[in-house]
């Protein structure tokens, strides 16, 4: 089953000018999924709270897996929130 990513978390349109002439090209970068965003909250938090003795290196495979569970459940939470037409 895919999982929904929700989108963007940071869209952003950047305007790149050419040195010959006066040509200007618009490049739009899609940034990370909202998916993704919420994965590196979840780390970051899990990260910060670690013991001095922790070492997140030896279970790094878990660890980042366990922080797109946690993205999962939260991408679930919102989308339960909206309202349903």
């Amino acid at each position: 089953m895919a999982t929904k990513t929700c989108g963007t978390a940071f869209p952003a349109k950047t305007i790149q000018r050419t040195a010959l002439g006066n040509h200007t090209v618009e490049v739009y970068s899609a940034g990370m999924t909202l998916r993704d965003y919420f994965a590196a909250k979840a780390l970051q938090g899990y990260l910060a709270s670690c013991s001095s003795d922790c070492e997140p290196a030896e279970h790094a495979s878990t660890i980042a897996s366990d922080a797109y569970l946690i993205a999962d459940a939260m991408l679930k939470a919102r989308s339960e929130g909206e309202p349903h037409d």
